[in-house]
Formats: C-alpha cells, sequence, structure tokens
C-alpha cells in the first residue's frame, strides 16, 4: 500500500479529466467522490507505466470509473499496447479472505475491525446483511 501525493502533474491532471469529465482544478473544488477520483487516476498512471495495480474501493461511482479503466486497459492490451492493469477489490473482500487469521482470529475481532470500518466509510453495508460472520471459519 502506497500514499500517493495528489499534487497536480500532466498525467494525473490527463486522469483526472478522462476519468470524471471536467479539468483537474475544477475537480478539486468539488468534493463529491473526489477521493475515489484521485485513487482510479493514480491507479491509471501507474497503469499507463506498465504497473499492475489493485485499487480497494467499495462507492458505487467509484467501483464504475476503477471498472471502466480496467476495461480501458484490458482494450489497449488486446491492442499490443504495453501498459498495465487496474483490478478492483472490495473491502468485504479483503475480510473475507483476512478472517480466521492472524489478524481476524474470531467473529469478535470481525465486529470489533468492521465497527471501526465502518466509522471511516459510509460505503460499508451493515455488518448483519454482510456474509462475514457466517464464513466457514468461525465454523
Amino acid at each position: 500500500m502506497e500514499v500517493l501525493s495528489d499534487d497536480v502533474t500532466d498525467t494525473l491532471a490527463v486522469a483526472v479529466q478522462r476519468i470524471s469529465g471536467v479539468p483537474f482544478d475544477q475537480r478539486l473544488r468539488s468534493g463529491k467522490d473526489l477521493g475515489e477520483t484521485m485513487v482510479v487516476a493514480h491507479a491509471a498512471v501507474a497503469a499507463e507505466a506498465g504497473e499492475h495495480v489493485i485499487v480497494l474501493i467499495d462507492d458505487g461511482g467509484g467501483c464504475r470509473a476503477a471498472a471502466a479503466e480496467g476495461r480501458r486497459f484490458q482494450r489497449l492490451q488486446a491492442e499490443g499496447k504495453a501498459v498495465g492493469s487496474i483490478r478492483l477489490i472490495h473491502t468485504l473482500t479483503v475480510l473475507e479472505r483476512a478472517a480466521g487469521g492472524e489478524h481476524l482470529p474470531d467473529r469478535s475481532a470481525m465486529r470489533n475491525l468492521y465497527e471501526r470500518l465502518r466509522n471511516l466509510d459510509d460505503g460499508l453495508p451493515p455488518l448483519a446483511t454482510t456474509n462475514l460472520l457466517n464464513l466457514p471459519c468461525w465454523q
């Protein structure tokens, strides 16, 4: 995991405009879904440089933008361009894979972590609507 700067660069500005449909400086003035836009833009810049990037997004609009960019890189690869890729994963997938392991050894640990995450991310559904407490590792 890497924390990236949102300082404007030519490549980042181009990516933000392609993803959001508005110029970088104008997009920065609108806070709605700005974090997701910046994550996808950074991922696109890295993929254009040949990196294979995994982005973790739960928000619907952010997911759609990341999926669209991922498809764009698949098309570029099919055309023979030397580019990387963007793969989208969700918080629930990460938690499901970590369940029963060192960091989430039991349901109580899952409940505690999920509550903390949900306080920071309004895109996460209520724990009771997920399958996280009914995984085979808890049986």
